[in-house]
């Protein structure tokens, strides 16, 4: 909490929001597209961004400049200090081995997931997930089971503020509709999508639940989109997922 105007430090905050700007849809940026992302003039982007450079956390070619992995440490320190990660990741680890698929842990931060663990089998994302990454709440299977456990006024929320741009032909772009998913996930007590963040992805996702019955995080499995309908990932799939979560809320 601050206690006065002097503890807030403008120049960091500044930065962090420089850092923020950078993600899987834009990891080389310019900057005047960083003052526009930021919403900070383009004379204090660039002086961000150079600070960054000079300090490692960013690479710069005289145009574009992207973040190096040193800028891992921010998050990855951050991630390490959370005991849900260790304790779901050798569940998760058993998990992929016994189906054959990935696995993945998250939790809601705003409009988006972010993956606190991961157990890879086969790679069927264009782009590599890992503790850290980020992927659009509205159309992940872990996303809405997230969004199922908050207060309805809250998930509308969330919806109502998030870029609800297609990423495939598939994905939901109506709040309305997307709102009755979530709906049918908190009924249901799981998720599942199918092709909506990318073609020829599918997954299901159920909540993670800790021994007070609080939702606290998602556990979801993915795979390719071979079979006929994504029914099959209910009847193939859940049971495990539900044995997983049970497991789970007995130690956290």
């Amino acid at each position: 909490m601050l206690n006065k105007p002097t503890d807030h430090i403008a120049s960091f905050a500044k930065g962090l929001r420089v850092i923020e700007c950078f993600g899987a849809d834009s990891p080389r940026l310019s900057i005047a597209e960083v003052a526009q992302i930021s919403t900070l003039d383009r004379a204090t982007a660039r002086r961000c961004l150079l600070t960054l450079h000079h300090e490692g956390y960013a690479d710069y070619d005289g145009k574009f400049f992207t973040l190096t992995p040193k800028t891992l440490r921010l998050g990855m320190g951050a991630l390490a200090s959370l005991p849900l990660p260790q304790i779901v990741q050798p569940w998760l680890d058993q998990l992929a081995e016994q189906i054959g698929q990935s696995c993945s842990v998250s939790i809601l931060d705003a409009g988006e997931i972010v993956y606190l663990a991961r157990a890879a089998q086969t790679r069927v994302m264009s782009i590599g997930l890992m503790p850290g990454s980020r992927l659009p709440a509205h159309c992940t299977s872990m996303g809405r089971v997230l969004l199922a456990a908050l207060p309805l006024r809250d998930a509308c929320a969330v919806i109502d503020q998030a870029d609800l741009s297609p990423r495939t032909a598939h994905s939901l772009t109506d709040p309305t509709e997307i709102m009755a998913r979530v709906a049918d996930a908190k009924r249901d007590g799981y998720a599942v999508i199918d092709q909506e963040i990318e073609m020829g992805l599918r997954s299901i996702a159920v909540p993670v639940f800790n021994a007070r019955g609080l939702v606290v995080a998602a556990l979801n499995t993915g795979m390719a989109a071979t079979q006929n309908s994504a029914q099959n990932l209910i009847d193939t799939y859940l049971p495990a997922l539900l044995k997983v979560q049970a497991g789970l809320q007995r130690v956290l």
